[in-house]
């Protein structure tokens, strides 16, 4: 093996290494058998080496905070000091005094966790950080909502840091967190504060604010309004302000009118003086904005009826699952030509609940590890594409199910959302192998049973986008030699298949919709992989889709707030 090879693994093991030269050594790694073997000896030589110098927790530190390749465990590989060459005993000596050069340092940084907006890494030892994450408000509901060219745009649901908020139409709630609310009707243009406070620069808005928001401060042209445990509203164009006590008591601070106070039926022009307070009419109640959400959430629905009846003619289609629409008893039927033998069946504590357009549908909540939708799909294929509207709650497991066969056997496929957000499809290549390679995700060599390999997206998933629908793809197609993967009808990710991991004959088989239950295995344990969230829709084609085409299954497909 070429020196320089190795030269780079101890580099790695001692976090010396620079980025090209680590995707060098992935590289040579991932080619190489006899690379992998001579990284596992290196590491394992130097983890020995730390333990009898007794510094095993500094091992621990240097493999889990600073080297960009984490040792394996004790199970993958034992070394064998004595069959080290002279040249391997000079490396690790030398590695051992940088391991404990890195065990002083660390004993006096007493941490070394970095800093993360979302998630806290963990180091042994310590006690998991707990998750933050940034914002004051939440969109909450909203009804033809168009937002404004060139601005951010946000979902129901979305936490809403500080910063603008534009739109040229529609009607938005907002919820801040001290417990105030704000019925906005566009067009608007808000600067969020805080919890506490919003500065409105256009619109019109109802403000509904509980004893325990008592102090929640809108800012205006002309004067802050500070609420005193109120609802008023506010009006903000053309050059001028005003105001109106509906409920409740407010105070004015700032320019002319600092410190008057406003009561139930008073208004003010916060912008001249000398106009005559008027009312503000015509505002948005909160009753009002539920009707009209419920008569469009209503037309969405059924306009998306059409579309599903005329989906489920696709002769493409292996099976189709529309299960917004009405469950029959525990039966989830597959509305493909492909017939009933492929219909699914409710397993466990599935709970029904509101599909993506409301009350009115009907999805799938796979919370708990019991739960589960089975079915059968036989059959041979040239091509998959799987399609499915789910929300996402949280992502607990380390593996969290979308579509999974049963024994992940030879041309099965397994879909899932890894916990760091990372949706990742495979298919079974060769179930009689057990290969070891390093995972340049894992940043580790691990051992998977049979050949195959994960194709893996960026996170599009975090905590801040709990309880929202997303729709998913993921299209194998051998032909085209290429693994493509989908988030809300954009493409996120595009894979080569290579010769080692390509294989023509697909299959499906007994497999789950939601969980992995492996009913075949051979002991009562199974990995716990349920979804903990819902899926209201899942359709398997035969074929690949292009792009076109799953932007279009998206735009048809999307329910309100969208």
């Amino acid at each position: 093996m070429d020196d320089s090879i190795r030269k780079l693994i101890f580099t790695a093991i001692d976090g010396t290494i620079s980025p090209e030269d680590f995707e060098r050594l992935q590289d040579a790694i991932e080619r190489s058998e006899e690379v992998r073997d001579e990284y596992l000896r290196a590491v394992s030589l130097c983890e020995d080496l730390a333990e009898i110098a007794g510094d095993q927790p500094v091992t621990d530190a240097l493999s889990e905070t600073q080297s960009p390749v984490r040792r394996p465990t004790s199970r993958n590989f034992r070394p064998d000091l004595f069959r080290l060459n002279p040249v391997h005993l000079a490396v690790a000596f030398m590695l051992l005094v940088t391991v404990g050069g890195v065990a002083y340092w660390f004993g006096q940084r007493h941490s070394v966790v970095p800093a993360s907006p979302v998630a806290g890494s963990e180091s042994r030892g310590e006690v998991p950080r707990e998750a933050v994450i940034a914002g004051h408000a939440t969109l909450r509901r909203s009804v033809d909502l168009k937002w404004s060219e060139g601005t951010t745009t946000w979902r129901e649901g979305d936490v809403l840091p500080d910063g603008m908020l534009n739109f040229d139409e529609g009607v938005a709630e907002f919820d801040f967190f001290c417990g105030a609310t704000l019925i906005v009707e566009g067009p608007a243009s808000l600067n969020i504060e805080s919890d506490w406070s919003v500065q409105v620069i256009e619109g019109r808005l109802r403000a509904n604010v509980p004893p325990a928001a008592r102090g929640f401060v809108v800012r205006a042209p002309g004067a802050d309004i500070v609420d005193l445990g109120t609802e008023f509203a506010l009006e903000v164009g053309d050059g001028d302000a005003r105001v109106e006590v509906l409920d409740g008591e407010v105070e004015l601070r700032g320019g002319e009118h600092d410190g008057q106070l406003l009561r139930t039926g008073e208004k003010q022009s916060l912008t001249d003086s000398g106009r005559p307070p008027q009312a503000i009419e015509g505002l948005s109640t909160i009753g009002e904005l539920l009707r009209r959400r419920d008569d469009a959430e209503a037309e969405r629905l059924s306009q998306w009826k059409v579309f599903a009846e005329h989906l489920a003619r696709d002769r493409r289609l292996i099976a189709y699952y529309p299960m917004a629409l009405a469950s029959e008893g525990r039966i989830v039927r597959n509305a493909a030509g492909t017939g009933a033998e492929r219909n699914g069946h409710i397993v466990g504590p599935v709970q029904q609940v509101p599909g993506r357009f409301g009350t009115a549908s009907t999805g799938f909540d796979f919370e708990r590890p019991g739960a589960r939708v089975r079915t059968r799909i036989d059959g041979e294929f040239e091509a998959f594409t799987f399609v499915c509207w789910v929300r996402i709650d949280s992502l607990e497991h380390r593996y969290n199910a979308l579509l999974m066969g049963d024994g992940y056997e030879n041309g099965e496929p397994h879909w899932q959302i890894r916990d760091d957000g990372r949706l990742m499809f495979s298919v079974m290549v060769d179930d009689s192998k057990e290969v070891r390679h390093f995972s340049r995700l894992e940043q580790r060599v691990v051992t998977d049973a049979g050949l195959h390999r994960v194709y893996y997206t960026e996170p599009f998933w975090d905590i801040t986008q709990s309880g929202q629908w997303f729709h998913l793809a993921a299209v194998y197609d051998p032909e085209g030699r290429t693994v493509a993967q989908y988030v809300n009808g954009r493409e996120i990710s595009r894979h080569e298949i290579a010769d080692r991991f390509h294989t023509s004959t697909l299959r499906i088989g007994p497999a789950e919709i939601g969980n992995w239950g492996q009913p075949f295995r051979k002991t009562p344990e199974f990995a716990v992989r349920n979804l903990n969230g819902t899926i209201d829709e899942l359709a398997i084609f035969g074929t690949p889709l292009d792009a076109d085409e799953i932007a279009s299954l998206y735009n048809e497909g999307r329910p309100l707030g969208y």
